[in-house]
């Protein structure tokens, strides 16, 4: 079954792209799954583990967070529930609506967004910390979307930036939607200033096992702006 719900958002994926709108189908799949019962298959009604086993969550507790592709909310709840201060997005208003409903009251602030063109005001005061779990393996490979998303990721963040992503070697081709990342799709983000703290390369304990990126970067404490 999760076979055939990653199939189903494939096609989408495949039609948007083909009609030059690679960023369409996001919305298709989340308003299919409220109408239809089409399956997201990324969304599991839970903290992604990947976030929730992060050794350095301590260390930024407290701190403004943006939690980008937020889905249906569980990673920014999670994480406002660990003290930070969250504000969210999705590029797809369905979801956005969705994570109202199943939070309300939430003190999360959910906004519909989007990774490409952000809202100015983020990058003149970016968040202390930005949480990216599964966006950028969901844009094209080789694409400038893609890479335009990797570069404002760096952007967004004023202190800490962690990346959770499939992860493949050069070797291992592009694979299907979710497109795997190559470390070396992530290097905009030094390139714009940050440093490289940790860089996890694993299989994760899924059936068959997945190859997982677990990325953390920092800026430079003299360049660190509006924690």
């Amino acid at each position: 079954m999760e076979e055939q719900d990653r199939n189903a958002a494939r096609r989408l994926a495949a039609q948007a792209i083909a009609d030059g709108e690679p960023t369409r189908w996001f919305e298709e799949l989340y308003h299919g799954a409220r109408a239809t019962g089409l399956v997201v298959p990324w969304t599991d009604l839970a903290p992604n583990p990947h976030l929730v086993t992060w050794p350095l969550l301590a260390a930024v507790t407290g701190r403004r967070a943006l939690v980008v592709g937020c889905g249906f909310g569980d990673d920014a709840e999670w994480l406002a529930g660990q003290g930070l201060d969250v504000t969210a997005f999705d590029i797809s208003p369905t979801a956005v609506a969705r994570c109202r409903e199943r939070f309300p009251g939430s003190a999360v602030r959910y906004v519909v967004a989007d990774l490409l063109d952000p809202p100015g005001r983020w990058l003149v005061e970016p968040f202390g910390l930005v949480v990216d779990a599964y966006t950028v393996q969901v844009l094209p490979p080789n694409s400038a979307e893609r890479l335009h998303a990797v570069r404002n990721l760096a952007r967004l963040t004023g202190d800490i930036l962690l990346v959770i992503a499939r992860g493949r070697d050069e070797r291992d081709g592009d694979g299907l939607m979710p497109w795997p990342v190559l470390r070396v799709e992530l290097a905009p983000i030094t390139d714009l200033g940050l440093d490289e703290l940790a860089f996890d390369d694993y299989q994760d304990d899924e059936s068959p096992p997945a190859r997982r990126f677990r990325a953390t970067y920092r800026r430079p404490r003299t360049c660190a702006r509006s924690l």
